[in-house]
């Protein structure tokens, strides 16, 4: 499976006729290593929780491409009103799909949807496991530290994807732990120096975490 950084949180996975975003917050990124026209096929598209900078363009890409977003059941209701394809899920729950297994995990954060009309329930924030050809992802979305982190050691996870920018998320110091705690392959760090409010040093993160961590760049890829 072929996995690119896309720049804050968001990352784009393939392999064969999966082609699927994550958490797709392309316009207005200023790290964005991509355009919203330039995803011409999307399968899915997975949205964490319901914050514009992770919903994003969700809804502009799925329109496009017929692409179905994968969600918690409250957004899911949301983006009713806009005809796109979805598939709600709750925190725990695992569904065998066309092209592998996904798992909903808990996080520790908020979910609120801005609209014109004000801030909506966005549902409980969460994240992904997502198995393909035997391969697991692990996208933690938004999150703090959390103990139920050490329920994934016996996932095996292939590769996490950890938010390490402090202020709304787990800091360098939350994610070295929760690195212990899932003992996942490979760790990439996400959610950094989007904003000032979250600049963080990833260097620093690779020299205090256990095991593999790769640094990706936006633009760039590893294959899991």
């Amino acid at each position: 499976m072929k996995l690119k950084y896309l720049g804050h949180s968001v990352f784009y996975l393939e392999s064969g006729s999966f082609k699927a975003l994550i958490d797709p917050f392309i316009t207005g990124n200023p790290q964005a290593a991509a355009k919203v026209e330039d995803f011409k096929e999307l399968s899915h598209i997975f949205v964490t929780h319901g914050h514009g900078d992770h919903l994003g363009d969700a809804v502009p890409l799925a329109k496009a491409t017929g692409a179905t977003i994968i969600t918690n059941y409250e957004i899911g209701d949301y983006l009713e009103q806009f005809d796109v394809n979805i598939h709600t899920m709750h925190i725990g729950g695992r569904v065998k799909l066309d092209f592998g297994t996904v798992k909903m995990t808990p996080a520790l954060h908020g979910s609120g949807i801005s609209t014109p009309g004000g801030m909506i329930c966005g549902g409980n924030p969460g994240g992904f496991i997502i198995e393909v050809d035997g391969k697991k992802i692990y996208h933690a979305g938004d999150t703090g530290l959390t103990m139920d982190m050490k329920l994934l050691e016996i996932e095996n996870i292939d590769v996490a994807l950890l938010p390490i920018g402090g202020n709304f998320t787990m800091d360098i110091t939350d994610a070295v732990r929760a690195v212990d705690f899932i003992s996942p392959k490979v760790t990439i760090p996400m959610h950094y120096n989007t904003f000032p409010i979250i600049d963080s040093d990833p260097e620093i993160f690779k020299e205090k975490a256990a095991g593999d961590v790769i640094i990706l760049r936006p633009g760039e890829g590893y294959e899991v």
